[in-house]
């Protein structure tokens, strides 16, 4: 599976590739490094993200390994756009289940960033995330996209 890792405001992350699709976003460093014209072109558009650009991330191909449910859930926060965000009610209102269903199938997002779950909030304000070092990285990422 072709890896590549680049520093990021998170340390060290790694995109994984199969198939033509991205399948994961790690924090650490990979064990393979390949640069593929997909992880280079993706790679680039974090860099941009990270550097406060406006960066639509719909058109990155992704691979989705999870349940149907998850798949849904996943599907639907592509479609939160930048700077923008929803409460995890009203995602299941939109894909079925509850807050609680909604917010598990979240916590597990194998694509953060690209699969904008820092993008969900609950109804109290911020709550959760399993990314890289957490709410406090949340809030980092939703305050940079409101400064865009």
């Amino acid at each position: 599976m072709p890896q590549l890792s680049f520093q990021s405001p998170f340390g060290t992350l790694t995109l994984s590739e199969e198939e033509g699709a991205i399948v994961s976003l790690d924090a650490g460093q990979g064990r393979d490094q390949d640069r593929t014209p997909l992880l280079e072109r993706v790679v680039s558009l974090l860099q941009d993200y990270f550097d406060g650009e406006v960066v639509d991330f719909c058109e990155v191909p992704v691979e989705f390994f999870g349940t149907d449910y998850q798949q849904r859930v996943w599907q639907a926060l592509r479609c939160i756009p930048y700077g923008q965000t929803r409460f995890y009610g009203e995602l299941a209102q939109e894909v079925g289940g509850s807050a609680q269903s909604v917010g598990h199938a979240v916590g597990l997002n194998p694509i953060p960033l690209i699969i904008p779950c820092h993008r969900v909030i609950g109804r109290s304000g911020l709550v959760g995330y399993s990314a890289f070092d957490g709410i406090d990285d949340k809030a980092w990422l939703l305050e940079m996209e409101k400064g865009s």
